[in-house]
């Protein structure tokens, strides 16, 4: 058997495939470092970061934010409001420690759209547009609309190795079944954020090809030489596009592996373990926590889904589920999450959004609540957010907005301003044809306090 071809840099080929762009980590990788330079934006605010909180399958609003004591108990639930330390606004009896760091979040209770389909709803606020085509439980496409970092990254490519977007710790699928809004959609999976497929929580959670195993960062440099060598190689098809695709990911490669940021954000074990328990020992605590070390690290925008999917579809048990197993992890974790921010600075410069993908019946339907996307609540904190205020209003069941409604266009049109982009820039889908990025409204009340 003839001995492996090894390059005058001492990397064997199988070496160099291992710490090439094609196969490199397995969480989108390729297709986030084959971002191209594009035409800048015109910035509407000075950039900042998003960690977006998503509780998929959609919360009751009626027993979290929005509580209405006064109605009849088959709206009113079981749940009782609680005094926050904003005098006169009251949140749910299970979100003890949001409830006592009310003065930095932002409450808007008349979100509303109209789509009462997960899939489709879920599409329309992880990407602040409706989706192309949309119909019911219509899977992800490259015909959909980009998420949030994939039109960041379009728009403001990065040149330094760092991904301009991360979704942990799972993907939002049903079986073989893709989630729309996961990803950049017509913008091309070059634009698309790197996918965790890990819980944070597990002891055996680590992105393992991030580390480079027998080389460190220097050994790496002084191999560099390999690439021009490649290049020799490819002369005479330099001028094909997949040529240059290639070349884009060999370099952002090796720009992302001697930096040492990315594996360093993910290496959670290396927090104290008193941090660590105070977030708590549970997949929605730990991606919080792995969320704040990759917005340190530089990423702008990062996706926290709270659940595999649907989690929060509580058709049944309404009660039972969120005072158990979802509202406590989802406190105890965002409440830790503001903490640290607010402690480093780090609030100052990060968007922090807490909301399903629609709301959920006023009236109780068994011992659940159904889907309602005609009225629901989001919070907010940090990046300018002003805090302590509750903005909007629904009706006296809570079904449907008694002043302002928002939609997620406004909210895509909002994170789009805190990520320094002009909502209404133009991008090009994979053909070439122009399309508006965003058609909201930027929800300029969140931080001018005038609700």
């Amino acid at each position: 058997m003839a001995a492996s071809h090894r390059h005058q840099t001492g990397l064997d080929r199988r070496e160099w495939m291992q710490v090439g762009a094609s196969g490199l980590l397995g969480i989108g990788l390729p297709s986030v470092i084959a971002a191209r330079a594009a035409a800048p934006a015109r910035r509407s605010a000075s950039p900042k970061s998003v960690i977006l909180i998503f509780l998929t399958g959609a919360p009751s609003h009626l027993d979290t934010f929005d509580l209405k004591p006064e109605t009849p108990g088959e709206i009113r639930g079981e749940f009782r409001p609680i005094a926050t330390n904003v005098p006169g606004v009251h949140i749910s009896e299970h979100l003890p420690r949001l409830a006592a760091r009310m003065d930095k979040l932002a409450i808007v209770r008349s979100m509303a759209h109209r789509e009462n389909n997960h899939l489709v709803a879920t599409h329309h606020v992880l990407t602040g547009y409706q989706q192309p085509g949309a119909f019911f439980d219509k899977i992800a496409s490259r015909d959909d609309w980009p998420c949030y970092s994939a039109g960041l990254n379009c728009l403001r490519p990065r040149s330094d190795g760092m991904p301009s977007g991360v979704n942990l710790p799972t993907y939002l699928m049903e079986g073989p079944l893709l989630w729309p809004g996961q990803h950049a959609g017509f913008l091309g999976p070059r634009h698309d954020p790197w996918q965790i497929r890990q819980d944070p929580n597990l002891p055996t959670f680590g992105v393992e090809n991030l580390r480079l195993t027998g080389l460190d960062g220097n050994q790496l440099r002084r191999r560099m030489s390999l690439v021009a060598e490649v290049d020799r190689q490819r002369a005479g098809l330099a001028a094909m596009a997949e040529t240059r695709r290639l070349a884009d990911q060999q370099e952002r490669a090796i720009s992302m592996l001697t930096s040492g940021q990315v594996a360093r954000a993910f290496e959670i074990d290396q927090e104290p373990a008193r941090t660590r328990e105070r977030y708590g020992r549970h997949m929605f605590g730990q991606s919080m926590l792995l969320a704040r070390r990759l917005v340190q690290a530089g990423v702008p925008v990062v996706q926290c889904n709270m659940g595999i999917v649907q989690n929060w579809d509580t058709h049944g048990a309404n009660f039972t589920r969120l005072k158990n197993q979802l509202l406590p992890p989802l406190d105890q974790g965002a409440a830790a999450l503001l903490d640290d921010l607010d402690a480093t600075g780090m609030l100052d410069d990060t968007l922090v959004m807490i909301l399903g993908e629609f709301g959920r019946t006023p009236k109780i339907q068994g011992d659940g609540r159904d889907h309602w996307a005609a009225c629901f609540s989001a919070a907010f904190a940090g990046a300018g957010v002003r805090g302590g205020q509750v903005i909007g209003q629904s009706d006296r069941i809570g079904a449907y907005p008694a002043t302002t409604p928002y939609s997620p266009d406004d909210l895509g049109a909002t994170v789009y301003h805190v990520l320094g982009i002009d909502p209404a820039s133009e991008v090009h889908d994979r053909q070439g044809r122009p399309a508006q990025l965003n058609r909201g409204e930027i929800m300029q009340v969140l931080f001018n306090g005038n609700g």
